[in-house]
This record gives structure tokens, C-alpha cells and sequence, in this order.
């Protein structure tokens, strides 16, 4: 269930199709008799409708009608809040329980009410189109009830297996903040040797110069040179960040997202071991310098414009987490 929480946030089509072997293939949206039917409520082929009961605030009660579970996509709103309408684009903070209806037990999979950890999902065009609509039918402290059955996935794998229809019970929380620009806070005057980080200010880009007679250390070092007062990144949550890496004693560059003109998003579980160990921690809004010992970044594998073996060095500005 963690795992398909946490995919959420991620590459939300996983919701559905975590069960199903498909993460790596996201899907952008619904297929269109998805789409037709969203507006209807969560009904079964045979007429029955699933029913939810309980208060807001509180783990659901879900009952199942008789017969074959659906095979078109539906929501219903249950609740509609009377808090701040969801929009597109928001990052929708949520409580969600999730079943199997596959007509037998109608096992529930798991719920955050239990884990006592709200899930984020971004609200775009990674979501099934039913949820996209969905969403933003609703307010906070509004109830949302949604089925995604296998019409929910874009070209699926004619050798797959049919997976029971998924239903989820969305209770909204509220809407993660935008991320940052930049880092903010008070530079602290750390520094790593060999390593020199120019701090421009406002929105632009540091400069990392790693040109160094400098023996790099065998182990990670981690260096905040402005410090955030955001709360602390978790090892589950999906990271929003601008950087900047270079090889230690080249100054060679081999990626950059403040040249690429957009911060980059990404399950911090999804990278190498030196930014999974050296982010986990960090407040949000905080600018550090990394230094990663090959066993912690590529290792003995050539990686494109990065050699084997390379001691790697990244600047990071942590700009959201969630």
C-alpha cells in the first residue's frame, strides 16, 4: 500500500496501475468513454452502487454492490467541502483509502487514516482523466469517491492480465504550497575545500567551480551554504530542485537544471544513494553543496559525460517537498 501511495505523488496513474506491472508506463489521460462517464456516479455493470459512509476527517466505509464490479471509470462527489476549490495544478494534500473491487473480497489495500500520513498528488495530466475532473469538483475538507477500472489505462498491454478495478476514497486535506524560486534564509559560511559555490542572490543560478588539487573524500560530505526554514525532506517524499553537477577537479559540467530553465522533480527513493543520504534532512528552501564518492553515485559505470569513478559535486537548492 506504501507503495502505491507514495507513486501517487509521483506518477499517479501508479494508483491504478501499480498492481498491474506498468510503472514505467505513465499514462497522460483517461480514454475517452473514462472521460464520458465521469460525471456519473461509481455504479457496477449490474446496476448496483458503491456506497460510502463515515464522516470527513475519519477512515471511510465502503460497501460493494452485488455482482461484477464496473469496468468504466467514474467519480462521485460524496462531500464537497467548504473550504478552497481545487484547481488544475494544485498539489492536492489528501487522506485516501483504497480497495480491490474485484467482486469477491473487496479487499481494502490500505488507507494513510492508518498510516497516519496524508498523500500529495499533483493535480496534471499524468492523472487519469476522471481524477483530473474529479478534483477539482471539490473543496477542501470535501469527500471524493472515485473507480478506475482498466478503460483508466492508456494502450495497455494486450498480454496483460485484467486487475480488479480500483476505488479510492479521496478526503482533501488541503493544497501544498508552490515551490520556491530559489533558495532563501540566511547564508551560514560552511564551505567544502576544494570547492568553491558563488552566491549571486535572488533567482540566479550559483556558480560551482570544482577545479581543485584537492583529494576528494572517500565518503559523502554535505555542506549547507544558505539554510531553509522549510520543513525537513523526508526519504519518501518527490523533491522539486534546481542544481548544478560537476566532476571534482575538472570543473567539467554534466548537468544542470538552472540552464535548462526548470527546476527538476523526482522521488528522491528514485536517486543515487549520495543525494537520497545527503538530501534526507535538508529544510526546504536551503542551497548545499555535495560532494559523492563514486560507491555512492555511479561507481565504476561510465555514465554519459561522467566517467567511471568520478567523484561527483552538486549544488542544490531544495525548492518543495511532498
Amino acid at each position: 500500500m506504501r507503495r502505491v501511495l507514495a507513486s501517487l505523488a509521483v506518477m499517479p496513474l501508479i494508483l491504478f496501475a501499480a498492481a498491474c506491472g506498468s510503472e514505467g508506463s505513465p499514462a497522460t489521460s483517461a480514454s475517452a468513454s473514462a472521460s464520458a462517464s465521469a460525471s456519473a456516479s461509481a455504479s457496477a455493470s449490474a446496476g448496483g452502487k458503491v456506497a460510502v459512509t463515515g464522516n470527513v476527517g475519519a477512515k471511510p466505509t465502503v460497501t460493494f454492490p452485488s455482482g461484477s464490479p464496473a469496468t468504466t471509470s467514474s467519480y462521485e462527489v460524496i462531500q464537497p467541502g467548504t473550504g478552497t476549490a481545487v484547481k488544475a495544478g494544485d498539489k492536492v494534500i489528501v487522506n485516501l483509502t483504497v480497495y480491490n473491487w474485484d467482486g469477491k473480497g473487496n479487499a481494502v489495500q490500505g488507507s494513510s487514516y492508518d498510516t497516519k500520513a496524508p498523500e500529495t498528488i499533483p493535480v496534471n495530466q499524468q492523472l487519469p482523466q476522471v481524477l483530473q475532473e474529479g478534483f477539482t469538483k471539490v473543496k477542501h475538507g470535501g469527500r471524493l469517491l472515485a473507480v478506475l477500472a482498466n478503460d483508466a489505462v492508456a494502450q495497455p498491454q494486450q498480454t496483460a492480465p485484467a486487475e480488479p478495478t480500483k476505488v479510492f476514497v479521496f478526503d482533501v486535506v488541503g493544497t501544498q504550497p508552490p515551490a520556491l524560486k530559489a533558495a532563501t534564509g540566511k547564508e551560514t559560511g560552511q564551505s567544502l575545500k576544494g570547492v568553491k559555490v558563488d552566491n549571486p542572490g535572488g533567482e540566479k543560478a550559483p556558480t560551482l567551480t570544482t577545479k581543485t588539487s584537492e583529494k576528494p573524500s572517500d565518503k559523502l560530505v554535505v555542506k549547507t551554504i544558505i539554510e531553509g526554514t522549510g520543513a525537513k525532506v523526508q526519504p519518501n517524499q518527490t523533491l522539486t530542485v534546481h542544481y548544478t553537477g560537476k566532476i571534482w577537479g575538472t570543473d567539467k559540467q554534466f548537468d544542470s537544471s538552472w540552464e535548462r530553465g526548470e527546476p527538476a522533480e523526482f522521488p528522491l527513493s528514485g536517486v543515487i544513494q549520495g543525494w537520497q543520504q545527503g538530501l534526507a534532512g535538508v529544510p526546504v528552501g536551503s542551497r548545499v553543496v555535495l560532494s559523492i564518492p563514486p560507491n555512492l553515485g555511479y561507481g565504476d559505470q561510465a555514465q554519459q559525460n561522467i566517467p567511471a569513478k568520478s567523484t561527483l559535486v552538486f549544488v542544490v537548492d531544495v525548492l518543495a517537498a511532498y
